[in-house]
């Protein structure tokens, strides 16, 4: 399950090198619309890559559905791939995501490559073998555990994000840092997103990655430790699903950021969280990512929600939580009522 993760400054001659120990028949490059026209271009200098078939996809995570799955498999049929073709996803977590899935069934698999266009996919979707779409309105709900042959990091990539998308995949390396060290967690905070400086960010993502990488490895297919990869996401993706629901969607890190302030609030009342180290990160999250506005009249659909959750058990939702930084507990268990008071503190921390 180990996968090749390559940290480049030059995206184009590492593809090539690394499409180069490989045979395969058809080379094909998945794209949605924003990353075939501003990404592509970036790989330009590629030899290999301009062999390579083309297939465009709708942007962002509203078609990560079944339809836009199923009209890869169809390109993928009618270019007459075979089971040794190769795939090269280039975009955000949710290029990767269905790509991945896409690759993975075709065929009952074909190799693939990663190569995140954002620092969110870059931390998260690309990296540790999680593949799937969402569906019937919840996150990831089909997939695979189908790992890249490698993911291509560049940061090149990111000089066009906005703040919001920097922000976005940042929540991860939080997350990241939450689980891992004091010193790990403590440095996110020197980073400047809104004048990022390259270095350090390339920095500060490597160690991120060597976080989760080294989760995966030991634990590939979520039995044990890899779950404190969810922390922050049971509460995170209903509120995901919810702006959903509200047709304003939000994006998927900035749920995560709101999701781990309400996880650390059960994490304090069950597994004495130091407050000092929650009211901190909580402020940093208002600042940086605003509040979302939740009221009572939600919290039954938050819980249904959660209980869709797939760590969990029978009718158990099954929690990530923390004793302290790096201090991971998992397999915890919270009651509608611990979740509710923790929603309720998440209402009074953020002013709402």
């Amino acid at each position: 399950m180990a996968q090749q993760i390559l940290f480049t400054r030059n995206i184009a001659a590492t593809l090539d090198e690394v499409l180069a120990a490989y045979d395969y028949d058809r080379l094909f490059l998945l794209t949605d619309n924003n990353t075939g026209q501003y990404c592509r271009p970036l790989l330009s200098e590629s030899k290999v890559l301009a062999t390579a078939r083309c297939i465009n996809i709708l942007p962002d995570d509203t078609h990560k559905s079944l339809d836009a799955l199923a009209s890869v498999w169809q390109e993928l049929s009618d270019r007459h791939a075979s089971r040794h073709s190769m795939m090269i996803n280039l975009g955000g977590g949710m290029v990767t995501d269905l790509g991945g899935f896409a690759a993975a069934t075709f065929k009952r698999g074909i190799r693939y490559i990663n190569i995140p266009t954002t620092l969110l996919g870059a931390v998260d979707a690309a990296v540790g073998g999680k593949t799937g779409i969402n569906f019937n309105g919840l996150k990831n709900e089909i997939g695979a555990f189908a790992p890249a042959e490698a993911v291509l990091v560049s940061t090149s990539f990111f000089k066009t994000l906005s703040r919001e998308h920097l922000l976005s995949g940042f929540a991860e390396m939080l997350k990241h840092g939450l689980i891992s060290t004091t010193d790990t967690y403590n440095r996110l905070f020197t980073l400047d997103l809104s004048m990022p400086d390259s270095e350090e960010m390339l920095a500060c993502l490597e160690q991120s990655i060597a976080v989760k990488r080294h989760v995966v490895e030991e634990d590939p297919f979520e039995a044990n430790i890899r779950k404190s990869l969810n922390l922050g996401h049971t509460v995170g993706h209903a509120f995901e699903s919810l702006s959903h629901k509200r047709n304003r969607p939000v994006q998927h890190g900035y749920a995560v950021a709101w999701g781990l302030v309400c996880e650390l609030l059960i994490s304090h009342r069950l597994q004495k969280f130091p407050l000092d180290v929650l009211r901190t990160f909580a402020q940093y999250v208002k600042q940086n990512y605003g509040v979302f506005v939740i009221s009572c009249d939600d919290y039954d659909y938050l819980y249904e929600r959660m209980t869709h959750d797939k760590k969990n058990t029978a009718d158990t939702i099954n929690f990530t939580l923390l004793s302290g930084v790096g201090e991971v507990v998992i397999n915890q268990t919270a009651s509608r009522d611990e979740i509710c008071v923790a929603l309720d503190l998440y209402r009074d921390l953020m002013g709402l």
